[in-house]
């Protein structure tokens, strides 16, 4: 059955980045039929859930997400709704604690695009959350306890009841990846 992937990168960060291009290199070796789509999300949040969604209505196969930081976060919310598998990688949580340090002046770290986050932004952000995740059954989380940016056993409880996969060491890029391909096609039935 042909599938697609949607994977989103992190904050100020491109569809050039390592992960995306780790596991963009692995589906494509093992599955003919599994389209995988990496966009590089706007640095405006309300403008890229908008490219997400544009992205799924015109989408005509089954879609799985994969997610990295604030990637994971919109996997998560759009995995919620609807109730699709899910893939996220030391994902971002709510309530974005710490994200109010990003106020003001922020640089793309893969194109060098120089933008401003409001707090309104942060505050949309904020509402596409939910207290509780619901689409456990649907979602593997993948973390490394030594995540510098976001603390993996609150991720890990905010994510409770879903499937948690931990590493002990490594850090907040998720050095993991490769030891980890056969686990997400395999959690995401790619044939």
């Amino acid at each position: 059955m042909s599938k697609t992937i949607l994977y989103f990168h992190g904050f100020a960060s491109s569809s050039d980045s390592n992960k995306a291009k780790i596991i963009s290199s692995y589906i494509s070796k093992i599955s003919s039929n599994t389209k995988i789509i990496i966009p590089d999300l706007n640095n405006n949040f309300q403008k890229a859930i908008s490219q997400i969604e544009l992205l799924i209505k015109n989408n005509d196969k089954p879609i799985s997400f994969i997610g990295s930081s604030l990637g994971g976060y919109f996997a998560a919310y759009f995995a919620d709704i609807y109730n699709a598998k899910a893939i996220l990688v030391n994902p971002a949580i709510p309530p974005l604690r710490g994200f109010d340090d990003y106020l003001g002046e922020n640089k793309n770290y893969s194109t060098g695009e120089k933008f401003n986050i409001k707090k309104e932004d942060i505050k949309f952000l904020r509402g596409l959350s939910k207290k509780e995740y619901i689409n456990k059954e649907n979602t593997l989380i993948l973390m490394e306890s030594g995540d510098e940016v976001l603390p993996y056993k609150e991720t890990s409880e905010y994510f409770k009841g879903c499937y948690v996969d931990i590493v002990f060491g490594g850090n907040h890029s998720y050095e993991s990846m490769q030891t980890k391909l056969k686990k997400i096609s395999d959690f995401l039935n790619i044939e």
